[in-house]
């Protein structure tokens, strides 16, 4: 039987573990977490950190494992492609992966190759950021280059927020390296969704709208949403412009995130492009929608199958997922389902339970639980989507 390394087991990562059983694999987890819940799906678990390159290489080699996977965590990402190309298993390029991985050298690499790129810049130290103040336009925003889950992002208009944003993107990032970026003014929604290459060649996408709890934090999704509400054609540019980045990283085959957002003249700005499935249940809310199955096709390309099968096939159904959350730290009471949503919801799944204390959105690490819904017309599902204050309430003490 072959092996099957799986990156992480956390709530999220849980459907790569079943799918990997259900494909046959003998799946082995690992990451620092004993009690994460993915691990007890797995055949075998170490307690051996994903972000540990050297580590996870010597227990892959040791187990004799025929791929490894990176599902849904940025972190992992570059351990995988590591991995991978230390022991020739099938994956993407270390180089172009770490590229992917780090804001700073992600914009760097789209300034050199001609992209739509706002003035960016990283930097390690407050004084070099003082010093290049001056040179952007304001507002900015400041990240960490290395997190995930959009913690530690800021958005500020003067150089005395500088300081505190700085501090608060170091507390997020393992490097301690922070990037300052000029703020792109978006039109419509801010793209989140998925898409699989193979062979280099970009087959398949489904582009999300990417919706906000502006009272808690306005740049961490709290809920993506299918299909991508604007015209085909300015969505044909931002496939165009991905599979540029893909030719010149020479990318083979498997899942990517995208977030980018168009600007007021329609022009596409790519943000990120994280090389793994995407969190918040994209890959779920995307077989409703499409039929694919996003995490099958991640197994079996990191398994060396063949998946020469996949093409585009657009979404003909109105999904979205939502995260549950809290607007403020306490204690967790109770959640009010409106029934106005009831017949929407097709899963419900709940991580905390009443009792338990909970912190204020401000990253994924705040979330409670997740639904996955479906509307009738993308008027309704936008509507209560860019609404769900009135239809799903959290009480906490």
């Amino acid at each position: 039987m072959k092996k099957v390394l799986l990156l992480g087991g956390s709530h999220f990562q849980v459907p790569s573990v079943k799918c990997a059983k259900r494909l046959g694999y003998h799946t082995i987890t690992c990451d620092y977490l004993p009690d994460n819940p993915g691990h007890k799906f797995a055949d075998e678990y170490y307690n051996v950190s994903t972000t540990d390159k050297e580590a996870v290489l010597k227990l892959a080699q040791d187990l004799k494992i025929d791929g490894i996977v990176c599902y849904a965590s940025d972190p992992s990402a570059p351990t995988a492609a590591y991995v991978a190309e230390k022991m020739g298993l099938p994956g993407q390029p270390y180089k172009s992966v770490e590229i992917l991985s780090n804001k700073d050298l992600f914009r760097q690499f789209l300034t050199e190759n001609g992209f739509n790129v706002p003035r960016a810049r990283g930097f390690t130290k407050k004084e070099e950021a003082h010093a290049d103040w001056d040179n952007f336009k304001k507002p900015v925003m400041v990240k960490p280059v290395d997190s995930s889950g959009s913690k530690g992002v800021s958005k500020i208009e003067t150089l005395d927020e500088l300081d505190n944003a700085i501090d608060y993107a170091l507390s997020f990032s393992r490097c301690k390296r922070f990037i300052v970026e000029e703020y792109i003014e978006k039109t419509g929604y801010q793209v989140d969704g998925d898409g699989f290459s193979v062979n280099g060649k970009l087959v398949f996408w489904a582009f999300g709208n990417q919706h906000n709890d502006l009272q808690c934090n306005p740049y961490v999704p709290a809920g993506i949403s299918l299909p991508y509400h604007m015209e085909p054609i300015k969505q044909q540019k931002l496939v165009d412009q991905i599979q540029k980045a893909f030719d010149l990283l020479h990318l083979q085959s498997g899942a990517y995130n995208f977030e980018a957002r168009f600007d007021e003249q329609g022009i596409p700005y790519i943000l990120e492009i994280g090389p793994r499935n995407g969190g918040n249940l994209i890959p779920q809310i995307t077989k409703y929608a499409t039929g694919v199955d996003m995490i099958e096709y991640t197994i079996k390309a990191a398994m060396g199958e063949d998946i020469s099968d996949l093409k585009q096939i657009a979404a003909n159904q109105f999904i979205a997922s939502y995260i549950i959350h809290s607007k403020k730290d306490g204690i967790l009471k109770k959640i009010n389902i409106s029934d106005e949503i009831k017949h929407n919801i097709l899963e419900y799944d709940m991580i905390s339970k009443e009792g338990d204390a909970v912190i204020k959105f401000n990253g994924s690490n705040g979330t409670l639980g997740t639904m996955i819904l479906k509307f009738d017309s993308m008027e309704e599902m936008l509507h209560k989507m860019d609404n769900m204050d009135d239809y799903v309430k959290v009480i906490v003490e």
